[in-house]
């Protein structure tokens, strides 16, 4: 009998210990569908630029650069304001590291300011600010990853949301 008990007493407590953590997860993919086709598609690509910026590398952001511009320019829909596809086409033409983190810097101040004006992705993307660049990006997760400064200053930044 005392055992019975302590297993009721066990399976409420866990009941309402993993609850909440259930509204969690729920609330994470909430606010991946407030982002419709192609805005999400250019988030998608803008955080594959933003991870290869902070590992010191332009690998392929020509190419997520140009997806972006092709994504803003074919929505029927005007979406995103057109700034982004010529700030992602200037992204694209970058010949170096150096150029391509100025260009990005823009595109990120462009799209930050879409999340805020539509109140979109909210506890999805996290905007950081890094005072070395004067310049804040977005990225999924609370771990800083610093597209300006790259393995040099990797953490440098802070969260703003």
């Amino acid at each position: 009998m005392k055992l019975m008990k302590d297993l009721a007493r066990l399976f409420v407590i866990l009941n309402f210990s993993v609850a909440p953590l259930a509204g969690f997860a729920a609330e994470d993919k909430k606010g991946d569908a407030a982002l419709m086709e192609p805005v999400k598609s250019v988030y998608d690509h803008y955080l594959a630029i933003q991870t290869e910026l902070a590992k010191d590398s332009i690998k392929g952001v020509d190419e997520h650069a140009n997806a972006i511009a092709k994504a803003v320019k074919a929505d029927e829909m005007k979406m995103l304001p057109n700034d982004v596809a010529s700030q992602a086409e200037s992204l694209a033409k970058a010949k170096d590291l150096k150029d391509a983190r100025d260009a990005f810097k823009p595109l990120s101040a462009s799209l930050i300011k879409y999340l805020g004006d539509n109140k979109a992705g909210k506890g999805l993307y996290h905007e950081v600010y890094c005072p070395m660049a004067k310049a804040s990006w977005l990225q999924k997760g609370q771990g800083i990853k610093n597209p300006y400064m790259g393995k040099q200053m990797l953490a440098c930044g802070s969260l703003k949301s």
